[in-house]
């Protein structure tokens, strides 16, 4: 159950903070939602609001640590660059084209009314990597001879990728922007957790045989994964 939002005031800078109760939890826990730029604290079912805060404020100079690590958000706005595929590209606006979204020279385009830009871009991008992504998947299923189910594009908060029991893998579609050698770890991680759904010694043998360097891959995403995070934040 997540409880209305709060917020916490560090160095004259606001930043929501959600509060959640989970029937598990044991004890008060603090995380850093990087794409809001806020907090999320996880609370036991006997911890009050009051309480929760309490603990927030007790931990202020974490926060204000996370926050002074937290890159700046890009907007989708005409003039911002953004990379796609490892490319760095320029969002032009195109308000007189009919064309929807595309790729020119060192430019996303963007035709159609400035209102529309942010929701084009992403319905764009996100259309993108399914069409990177999936076929990817579908490849190293294959290396490995096992069937693959549903591969679907998400806009998950902070993970990568996801992959259930059943075979359905799931992907966000910030990983677009990421190079795409980089993209072929975060695939090669999923589709290894098709042969075993853990993260043990012949997972990681398994990842190594799709994707060699997937250490300095994972690597890339370790200290540059925030930046992606933060695509398309106001």
């Amino acid at each position: 159950m997540t409880v209305p939002a709060h917020s916490i005031l560090i160095d004259g800078r606001e930043a929501p903070v959600e509060l959640r109760r989970l029937a598990r939890a044991r004890r008060i826990t603090l995380a850093l939602d990087t794409r809001s730029g806020g907090f999320r604290l996880t609370l036991p079912p006997h911890v009050g609001e009051r309480e929760a805060m309490a603990f927030l404020k007790s931990q202020n100079e974490w926060v204000r640590r996370a926050l002074a690590r937290l890159p700046d958000a890009t907007p989708f706005a005409d003039g911002v660059m953004l990379p796609i595929l490892g490319i760095d590209r320029w969002i032009r606006h195109c308000p007189e084209a009919k064309r929807g979204v595309w790729l020119e020279d060192a430019s996303v385009c963007v035709s159609g009314d400035g209102a529309h830009l942010e929701r084009r871009l992403h319905d764009f991008l996100r259309r993108l990597a399914e069409r990177e992504i999936a076929p990817r998947a579908v490849e190293m299923a294959g290396r490995l001879s096992i069937r693959i189910g549903r591969v679907s594009i998400r806009d998950q908060k902070s993970r990568w990728g996801s992959c259930s029991a059943s075979g359905d893998i799931r992907f966000n579609w910030r990983l677009i922007c990421a190079p795409p050698e980089v993209m072929d770890y975060v695939v090669a991680h999923e589709v290894a957790h098709l042969v075993h759904l853990n993260h043990s010694p012949a997972f990681w043998r398994v990842v190594s045989s799709l994707c060699p360097d997937w250490r300095r891959h994972r690597g890339w995403l370790r200290t540059s994964g925030a930046v992606l995070l933060r695509l398309g934040s106001a």
